[in-house]
């Protein structure tokens, strides 16, 4: 087979393909694929016949090729490609010293994230990265972050990210603090946040057709799912610009909390703000946010550092929570 423009590009595409680990690709996948990537690359319709395509696996699976390991997988009555190797890629070259210096400053930032299950290739390219690099130039970590490596369900973190990446509609196993048993949701994911060192996803929950977070720690089990994926019209910026932390009920409207402060607090509040709302004067703080379950646990959090001063159905809800605090001592 001639290694041509056309075909090269077919490689590195169908390489993509069958590296993802995360997306099942039959066929036809392949195929408009491929003849996306040639039209995109010469500004003009191109389409890529099967037969080219069972070619060029049968090339990247030969000697004269890759020794590309492309197995079939039967699902039913259709089959998908991938890797059977998922480190395998036809595309490894080594990287030259300034690339290999770039790598390495954004690789001790994303250091935080060496001791999450699924996220262990950080460290692993660290390693490659420093056998590369000179060895009179010596490298030790200057920045940490806060992260709880013993957090349940870390280990979701990576394929969950690589399922909203590609789109993929996901089956989930999931045990709220107050389920007597677990349930099974089928979720098309979105969007994954960190608060208070927890790490939630955010996705449509097909059964109750509404957003919903899902605690990762609260997950049991994972798998790709049957139906088809909704595409999401919502921006996840402005999703979370009118509440504090991640419980955000679309049928409620943000709301003016005049809250005073104490003293001791005050230079706090001015240098770590509550919400991007916040405005001080004097001593009273103004946010404009919903109520929800964190912002009142922010608040009892700062104790006799503040005061709500309005709205009223938080100044009472804030009692209550407040005396039956006081009755367990």
């Amino acid at each position: 087979m001639a290694q041509n423009k056309n075909a090269q590009i077919r490689y590195k595409a169908l390489d993509k393909c069958f590296a993802n680990q995360y997306r099942k690709f039959y066929i036809d996948d392949l195929i408009d694929y491929c003849s996306d990537i040639l039209s995109h690359h010469y500004a003009q319709e191109t389409t890529v016949s099967r037969r080219q395509m069972f070619d060029d696996m049968d090339f990247m699976k030969s000697e004269a090729g890759f020794d590309a390991p492309i197995e079939s997988v039967k699902d039913g009555r259709k089959v998908f490609y991938r890797y059977s190797d998922p480190e395998f890629t036809i595309l490894k070259k080594p990287l030259n010293p300034a690339e290999m210096d770039s790598l390495q400053e954004a690789l001790e930032t994303l250091s935080r994230m060496n001791n999450i299950p699924g996220f262990d290739w950080v460290n692993s390219l660290q390693t490659k990265l420093q056998s590369g690099i000179s060895t009179g130039k010596q490298r030790h970590q200057i920045i940490s972050f806060e992260e709880n490596e013993f957090l349940k369900g870390l280990e979701f973190l990576n394929p969950l990210y690589q399922f909203i990446l590609n789109n993929q509609c996901i089956s989930i196993t999931y045990k709220g603090f107050s389920a007597d048993k677990e349930n099974v949701f089928t979720v098309s994911p979105y969007y994954l946040k960190q608060y208070n060192n927890r790490w939630f996803l955010f996705g449509l929950n097909h059964q109750v057709r509404k957003i919903q977070n899902l605690a990762l720690d609260r997950i049991i089990s994972i798998q790709s799912g049957d139906s088809d994926f909704e595409v999401s019209s919502i921006n996840f910026t402005d999703y979370f610009e009118d509440i504090v932390g991640v419980s955000n009920d679309m049928e409620k409207k943000p709301e003016k909390i005049l809250i005073q402060l104490s003293d001791s607090i005050l230079p706090y509040i001015i240098s770590k703000p509550l919400h991007g709302s916040q405005k001080i004067r004097g001593k009273i703080l103004e946010i404009n946010v919903k109520l929800n379950y964190e912002l009142t646990s922010l608040i009892l959090s700062f104790g006799d550092n503040m005061k709500v001063l309005e709205p009223d159905n938080l100044v009472k809800e804030l009692k209550g929570k407040i005396k039956k605090l006081i009755s367990f001592y």
